[in-house]
């Protein structure tokens, strides 16, 4: 629920303040944008609403050019009104939440807080998105009642795609809008964490530390003797550290380095009574940059450079540009296939090459600093953890990360280097549980440090997490190597896929066949999810390519079989079957997905029947699904044309579009008009397996098989005409008009009339054939092989 927020405003329409109102029109909120009348109307525009609305209106059309898109689709932007601070203040008296994304500047907030003051309902929220003012402060110009509605509402940016959420109360806020405002933000699927009044809260404070830190160690004569450089560093903070995929300046970049330097100085500035407070004073590499206008990728080039499809890179020496390059070391290579990052970043700190040496000197600093920051920034030491993962995408916690290298050792040897250990973690954790977090998956706890007491994780009733449930042998009812059969309580089953990627193959076809077996007789529902980093990247395309390089076609006939024998299971299940499909939605997952009676998909699915891009057609059902989907509604009208509707099928297929949201994926018929979205994924099972259980005990019946009515083949060859036009035109090579030929045989039911009657059989047969016959070309051989290779797609 929306907390009862059914209205809002966004005050300021920069990149921060647009993509707040997109992502609270994304959730269904009524949103005015509204920035002030700009300087420079023209003579003769001092009257005109397009004019006065120019600053709000132009950032609403920047947002939807940008990419990635902050509005789920675009026309949610008609839930956005444009407007300005001084003919539309009266719109604010309807609104339930008002946030403030302007200038990070006391003087001009407090400004703007007694322009707003006399025009908010007794019961709105003022929120502030500040990134590091003081709240007190920020408070002083309100009045007492507004005063206790008042909190910091701190959103990261891109705010639609990262998952932090820093709530800081001011002096005077009362707990019951803290709590309102905390549910707001999670049912916008945000994570909250409640932050004090302090410099940057939580997430900056530690990132913008530990990215310091790296640059400074980057730039000593140690370290550069050692050969690291921003590459090398890249690579080492990276995967092997358990920090983010963009690790240190490839973030820098991202951020834009104008907006670190003012992060920086803003610690700098403030926190005078830190130990820490040099690290924060902005190297002069990072001032030189930023005086040149090298600002990351707003401005073309920072740390990197992109110069064509070639990534350059900053040599810190010379200021110049040179080709990247990976540097090799034995101890990244021994980390680099390890899919736990616990294990990952323990194996990297025991290694003694340079890479292994910096890891642990830029590691341990930050373990420390993070660990004298508990009871300053926020109370507990969970808070410190969930903000750095969500907020900085870091795949560990600093405190998970010292959990992962054995506390005891690590202390030992950050004593060794003349580091200062907090008496709580040495005396506290160590003479107690030994860890920060004792408990199990199960039964999560962490150490308290006030109370220096092992306690409790608090749990959202709606969270349903697979590990924890497995913890409990008697919940797992059935493994393989490829999937799991797991009991999610109250009646409802859920088959786990855990192959790398979440691929299908032989494993995960026999437990999905399995897992209809077993609801049927023992359950009420069946629900379909994982708790890894995406739904399912498709087939398992190594074991296709190698057999058909060595022309087994009968194994791969029967993998073929097997697929669409488990899916049409699921279909026809006499259970309800639900998928819960997030991220990555791709090939065999997306037929995986589509086979369920309904999804409940997170707001963030990228989903798409992708298989022309290594050279295949979809052959577990997607194309049969795709005729379903785009014909259903006309089933038994007489004269009905198909030819439009397969038409936007075949593009679909053959185009391999892939969704950029979820709600983009039901305009694609990928997903259905009626299946759920999440904004939550941590609440996106628990959703999963209500709906499933809600289908059971609401009477479900499973579907009957009904015929088809083919497009027939003179609308193939229709399509194909069309087809013939974009190669020849330059649009798609010779390749990719056969393959999408085939695609639109397949979809129109093969060579038969218009209004031949088809079943699930037959399209399966035409996928199956399709399939079998393109494993056998030397350009969708080519195709594959390069993908396995590049992990790009191939045009030829």
């Amino acid at each position: 629920m929306s907390e009862g927020i059914k209205s809002a405003a966004v005050i300021g329409s920069g990149v921060m303040g647009s993509a707040i109102a997109a992502q609270f029109a994304g959730a269904g909120i009524r949103t005015h944008l509204l920035d002030v009348v700009p300087r420079d109307l023209p003579a003769g525009a001092e009257t005109d609403a397009r004019a006065r609305n120019r600053l709000a209106q132009e950032a609403v059309a920047r947002a939807l050019k940008t990419k990635p898109a902050p509005f789920y689709l675009p026309e949610m932007a008609e839930l956005v009104t444009v407007g300005n601070l001084e003919d539309h203040l009266g719109r604010l008296a309807s609104c339930d939440l008002v946030i403030e994304a302007i200038i990070e500047n006391l003087e001009i907030k407090q400004q703007l807080f007694r322009k707003l003051a006399p025009h908010l309902s007794d019961s709105a929220v003022l929120a502030s998105n500040t990134s590091g003012l003081s709240i007190a402060r920020m408070s002083e110009s309100l009045p007492p009642e507004l005063a206790k509605r008042f909190l910091v509402m701190h959103f990261f940016n891109p705010v639609r795609y990262m998952h932090l959420l820093e709530i800081a109360p001011g002096p005077h806020t009362d707990p019951a809008v803290v709590a309102r405002a905390a549910r707001f933000g999670e049912f916008l699927g945000k994570g909250i964490v409640y932050t004090k009044d302090t410099t940057n809260f939580v997430a900056n404070r530690i990132g913008v530390y530990a990215l310091l830190q790296t640059a400074h160690s980057l730039l000593s004569a140690e370290t550069q003797a050692a050969g690291i450089g921003i590459e090398a560093a890249d690579i080492v903070t990276g995967k092997p550290m358990a920090g983010s995929g963009g690790a240190t300046f490839k973030t820098a970049d991202l951020v834009g380095l104008d907006t670190l330097v003012h992060v920086a100085n803003n610690c700098y500035d403030t926190l005078t009574r830190d130990p820490e407070r040099a690290v924060f004073r902005v190297p002069p590499l990072i001032t030189e940059l930023v005086k040149q206008g090298r600002l990351g990728r707003k401005s073309g080039a920072g740390f990197y450079k992109k110069v064509g499809d070639d990534i350059l890179v900053l040599d810190v020496q010379s200021l110049e540009y040179k080709p990247a390059q990976k540097p090799r070391f034995d101890s990244i290579g021994a980390v680099r296939n390890l899919e736990d990052p616990r294990q990952r970043v323990a194996k990297l700190v025991a290694a003694d090459d340079a890479a292994a040496r910096f890891a642990w000197k830029l590691l341990s600093h930050t373990l420390v600093y993070s660990a004298r920051l508990v009871g300053e920034i926020s109370d507990d030491l969970v808070s410190i953890d969930r903000a750095m993962r969500w907020g900085f995408n870091w795949e560990l916690g600093p405190f998970e990360v010292w959990d992962a290298i054995g506390v005891k050792a690590a202390v030992e040897r950050m004593q060794r280097d003349g580091l200062d250990v907090p008496a709580w973690v040495r005396e506290g954790v160590l003479s107690g549980p030994g860890r920060f977090y004792p408990g199990s998956a199960a039964a999560p706890t962490f150490f308290d440090v006030p109370s220096r007491k092992e306690k409790p994780i608090p749990r959202d009733p709606r969270e349903l997490r697979l590990e924890a449930i497995k913890s409990d042998p008697k919940r797992v009812l059935r493994k393989n190597l490829g999937a799991s059969l797991i009991d999610l309580g109250d009646g409802a089953l859920c088959v786990e896929v855990h192959t790398k990627m979440n691929t299908i193959d032989g494993d995960v076809i026999e437990m999905l066949g399995a897992a209809v077996s077993e609801a049927e007789r023992n359950f009420e529902a069946l629900v379909i999810a994982n708790d890894g980093q995406h739904f399912g990247a498709g087939a398992n395309l190594f074991m296709i390519f190698a057999a058909a390089q060595q022309k087994k076609w009968d194994q791969i006939g029967t993998v073929i079989r097997g697929l669409q024998g488990a899916l049409q299971g699921l279909r026809y299940a006499r259970v309800p079957v639900v998928a819960a499909p997030f991220q990555y939605t791709l090939g065999g997952g997306a037929e995986l997905a589509m086979a369920a009676d309904a999804c409940q998909a997170h707001a963030e699915t990228y989903m798409g029947l992708v298989e022309l891009g290594v050279g295949l057609i979809p052959a577990g059902g997607g194309c049969l699904r795709m005729v379903e989907r785009h014909t259903r509604h006309v089933l038994g009208v007489e004269g009905a044309d198909l030819l439009p509707l397969i038409g936007q099928a075949s593009l679909t297929v053959a185009m391999a579009k892939v969704s950029t949201s979820a709600d983009e994926a039901k305009q694609l018929r990928l997903l259905q008009p009626e299946d759920g979205i999440s904004l939550s994924r941590t609440h996106q099972l628990y959703h999963a397996k209500q709906r499933a259980l809600g289908m059971a005990r609401a009477g479900y019946r499973p579907p009957r098989p009904r015929a088809l009515v083919a497009a027939g083949k003179d609308a193939a060859a229709t399509i194909g005409a069309r087809i013939w036009g974009l190669v020849e035109a330059g649009y798609a090579s010779a390749y990719d008009g056969l393959l999408a030929n085939q695609v639109a045989n397949v979809l129109c039911g093969g060579q038969v009339a218009a209004g031949t009657p088809r079943s699930d059989q037959d399209f399966l047969d035409l996928e199956f054939e399709a399939f079998l016959s393109l494993c056998g070309q030397e350009k969708t051989l080519a195709r594959i092989e390069h993908m396995l290779k590049n992990n790009k797609p191939l045009r030829n």
